[in-house]
């Protein structure tokens, strides 16, 4: 039995609706997703005088700006020390001043708006493993860090003993939290008008070198970005999309929040340094009681079979930290990490934009990335192209991550060649489960509603040709090569993939049990 896993972010927001695209129309950029990277940019753009059309395949807002935990934080995954010993000083600096950045840019597009979006500044805490006792290496680290980034000209400060956590760690002030649905929605209500426009519910098929393909009708631009999460290959080449998408590792990270007595955390950002590491904040405060939300329990999309045992990891992991905690929400979310620790933000080809591989700062760069399409679409050099150009060289040990990572991709091929099915009947999946069938000598996903109704689709990924693994937590078809999610019934809910699962006639042999229980 699947979760209810609807993020708090849409429960308690309600974002405007837009229509569908229904005629060829021309503006000067369209911009391919409207999460937070391609609502910041459509909405910069107009602001700047550009007319612009921001199409989205779902809803605005939808898929993973809306499973965030809305951390605003320039502290990177990566640690600083880490950033330096592979970037050296300056361009180790310019990385966390491009988050500062972001979220300046936020604050600036909340104060002209007005937008009502709970945003407040707070600091953020790295402290040590909350299952542990610190180390003597685990202080030695941390205070190495907050000395390293406050020489950079960061406020850090080494605590030994962080509030609520009571663990030593780092104090980073002037980091900040927010509503991004309810920023979002006041954002892309500024967009429509004066020949810029909005559309929802619109798939883009094609992207050509001056007009984009979305259904039987075409919307003809001189710029392109494409800001889908998992960009889309476009004008790219094959041989360069391809390669871009070997720097890129997906992993689903889940998220348990609910209620706890007012002031029982403070309200800030805590992460610890767990691999993979747990990351907390207060969502909203609400008169006797604070809403809260913990992150954590990563790993590859589609590597783990058991995920509602990762949900269990973080629920339990809460309730340590908070034991009066009264658990209301379940998500999860996808990060996308690449080979460097750096995001892929700027052109793939000419007049294309792209921008992915934010790790667990998407909100930030989700916003930098935001700002520097503008940039790029205006003709202004952005300071921080360079240093996040898809196109950049490998950096030193940036290499061996990349070789560690894309082992796993003929791993799971050559595994799901060899490996037999989880059965060979429509009898062996019950209600509430998904399975891996060998039908008519066809690799076929299967599975059941808690009523009984049966999905049938291709268990062969439609990005490159792997077999989908089922999500029991979410109810979904999980690819575990590159991170490709499909609904039960094959629809694409997250890229590479942009083609849905294939639907299956299992014929007349299997007719009879497509109903079993």
């Amino acid at each position: 039995m699947a979760f209810d896993t609807t993020p708090y972010w849409v429960e308690s927001s309600a974002m405007p609706k837009f229509p569908t695209l229904a005629r060829d129309l021309a503006v000067d950029v369209v911009v391919v997703g409207a999460g937070i990277t391609g609502i910041t940019a459509a909405y910069l753009l107009k602001s700047q005088g550009r007319r612009v059309a921001l199409v989205e395949r779902g809803r605005c807002g939808g898929v993973d700006t809306s499973y965030t935990t809305a951390h605003l934080t320039y502290v990177t995954d990566q640690w600083l020390g880490d950033l330096v010993e592979t970037l050296g000083e300056d361009h180790a600096r310019a990385v966390w001043d491009a988050g500062r950045a972001a979220i300046a840019q936020i604050d600036g597009n909340i104060q002209t708006e007005h937008l009502a979006c709970a945003f407040e500044w707070v600091p953020g805490y790295l402290h040590s493993r909350s299952t542990e006792p610190p180390s003597p290496e685990d202080m030695s680290s941390l205070q190495k860090e907050a000395r390293l980034a406050a020489r950079l000209g960061f406020d850090a400060q080494y605590l030994d003993e962080v509030p609520f956590a009571r663990r030593p760690g780092v104090m980073f002030e002037a980091q900040a939290r927010f509503h991004p649905l309810r920023y979002l929605g006041g954002l892309v209500t500024q967009i429509a008008g004066e020949g810029s426009h909005v559309f929802e519910n619109t798939e883009v098929t094609d992207i050509r070198e001056h007009s984009v393909i979305a259904g039987d009708h075409t919307i003809n631009a001189d710029y392109v970005v494409i800001a889908t999460h998992d960009p889309m290959m476009g004008k790219a080449s094959y041989l360069s999309a391809t390669l871009l998408q070997t720097k890129l590792f997906l992993y689903s990270t889940y998220v348990v929040g609910g209620t706890v007595p007012r002031g029982s955390i403070p309200d800030a950002l805590f992460w610890d340094t767990s691999s993979p590491y747990y990351y907390l904040r207060v969502v909203d405060r609400e008169r006797d009681r604070d809403r809260v939300i913990l992150g954590g329990a990563d790993h590859r999309t589609g590597q783990v079979k058991d995920t509602k045992a990762c949900y269990q990891q973080v629920e339990d992991q809460l309730r340590r930290l908070v034991p009066e905690v009264d658990v209301t929400d379940r998500w999860s979310g996808q990060v996308i990490e690449t080979h460097d620790g750096l995001p892929y933000i700027g052109e793939t080809a000419e007049r294309q934009f792209v921008a992915t591989g934010f790790a667990g700062n998407g909100m930030t760069f989700g916003t930098l990335a935001g700002m520097m399409a503008c940039d790029a679409a205006m003709g202004r050099t952005n300071p921080w192209r360079d240093l996040f150009d898809p196109g950049r060289a490998t950096v030193r040990t940036g290499a061996w991550d990349y070789v560690r990572e894309n082992a796993a991709y003929p791993y799971y091929m050559i595994r799901d060649r060899l490996t037999g099915p989880e059965g060979k009947s429509l009898r062996a999946v019950k209600n509430g489960e998904g399975k891996v069938l060998e039908i008519n000598g066809e690799r076929v996903a299967a599975s059941r509603d808690e009523e009984g109704r049966l999905s049938l689709v291709s268990a062969v990924c439609t990005h490159m040709g792997c077999l989908v693994a089922w999500n029991a937590a979410e109810g979904t078809w999980d690819c575990p090569c590159h991170g490709s999610r499909f609904t039960a019934s094959g629809d694409v809910m997250a890229g590479p993939a942009e083609t849905p699962l294939k639907a299956v006639d299992v014929g007349k042999d299997q007719a009879a049990t497509r109903t079993a229980r």
